[in-house]
């Protein structure tokens, strides 16, 4: 199992160094269909093939995994099983398909974890048919990605035409070229909802994360209708709640926050935050998957309209995706990479890329926050300087 004789290792003058000769080299060796076949041939290669077959297999049917889990959430089929095991005749009568239908579907959600077969015929729920179950929030995101997935159906034509329109630009309003202008109350509600259901498994890492009970005010910027802020208040009762948002979002803020029981503690306040005065009520602010929805222009304007309000040494906290390097980061930089594009606005950065944004914005003392799951979110802190 050797290839010695294709290990041409002659530099090219001026061009490339032994690592890029190296990768060059094992490229060619692994693209080869032969080697393939003595890999998976061989006793101690044959697991790690499998294993690259199956990683493979899974990325090129991903759309089609994706319409399962998709089916199963329209169909309410989690929390159809959640109540009760059911039989295969059941299950259709209570979701209107077919027999033929549900017997396609339920081995294709079986393959996903979402459900099983007991030993009587009938289905029950698994841990990943469990865990859509009990989180409001996935199943938002789920739904909410028919849409994106119609802007994302020719990819190519995506990405060669950055002034095409899109659903996805079109839904997040506040984002892009409008920056917020003109965004009325129906525009407001329809997305400020979906970011309230999905805002716990973000919250939860921040908030265990940071010590945010250090603090006496927190002032979430962009934080919608407050699911960050109640997160928060429920596990700091000394902490003063601050909103900050476009008008029409602010009002349902307001209200929501109220009915929680939160109106004593909690202020909204409405503005334009490229724009408008951020209020100096806080000595946190944050920006929970804020900066991310951005482009460095606008990113790098809202940082400087933060930093001009705030009190000097007050801290700013940023959490969002980035694209980190680990598994969890890379994982985001590549599903975010491609949804910013039909968003037509923002980008997941690396740290480093934050990083320098902050100090041309004027913040210092910038530090990476470990987080448990960077797929939900990495954490950074800053304060702002003393000095502009």
């Amino acid at each position: 199992m050797t290839a010695s004789r294709d290990m041409d290792l002659t530099p090219a003058p001026g061009r490339r160094g032994l690592s890029e000769r190296l990768r060059a080299w094992r490229n060619r060796l692994v693209a080869d269909a032969g080697f393939q076949r003595r890999v998976a041939r061989f006793p101690l290669t044959r697991r790690f093939a499998r294993r690259q077959a199956e990683a493979m297999f899974q990325e090129t049917s991903g759309f089609v995994r994706s319409q399962i889990l998709f089916a199963c959430v329209e169909l309410d089929l989690c929390s159809l099983l959640a109540e009760e095991p059911l039989a295969p005749s059941e299950i259709g009568g209570r979701t209107g398909l077919p027999r033929a239908s549900v017997d396609r579907l339920l081995p294709a959600a079986r393959a996903l974890n979402l459900v099983g077969e007991d030993r009587d015929g009938r289905w029950s729920l698994r841990d990943g048919g469990a865990v859509i179950h009990g989180n409001e929030g996935i199943r938002a995101m789920i739904r909410h990605h028919a849409m994106v997935y119609r802007d994302l159906a020719d990819p190519v034509s995506l990405l060669r035409d950055p002034a095409r329109g899109t659903e996805t630009a079109a839904y997040w309003a506040y984002a892009g070229a409008r920056a917020g202008e003109g965004v009325g109350a129906a525009e407001a509600g329809v997305y400020s909802a979906l970011m309230r259901s999905s805002q716990d498994l973000v919250a939860g890492e921040v908030l265990d994360a940071y010590p945010m009970g250090r603090h006496r005010a927190v002032l979430d910027i962009g934080g919608g209708e407050g699911a960050f802020l109640a997160a928060a208040g429920a596990r700091h009762d000394r902490l003063t709640l601050h909103g900050f948002d476009l008008p029409p979002v602010a009002e349902r803020a307001r209200a929501i926050m109220r009915d929680a029981g939160y109106g004593a503690r909690y202020v909204a306040h409405g503005g334009n935050f490229f724009t408008d005065d951020i209020p100096p009520v806080a000595d946190c602010v944050t920006l929970v998957r804020v900066l991310c929805d951005h482009d460095d222009a606008a990113a790098a304007a809202l940082l400087r309209n933060i930093r001009r309000t705030i009190a000097p040494g007050a801290t700013l906290l940023i959490a969002e995706p980035m694209d980190a390097g680990d598994t969890g980061g890379s994982l985001a930089a590549a599903y975010f990479g491609l949804y910013f594009v039909a968003m037509r606005s923002g980008r997941c950065r690396s740290p480093q890329h934050i990083e320098s944004l902050l100090a041309e914005a004027g913040f210092e003392s910038v530090r990476k926050v470990r987080t448990r799951n960077p797929l939900f979110a990495s954490v950074i802190s800053a304060k702002a300087r003393r000095e502009l």
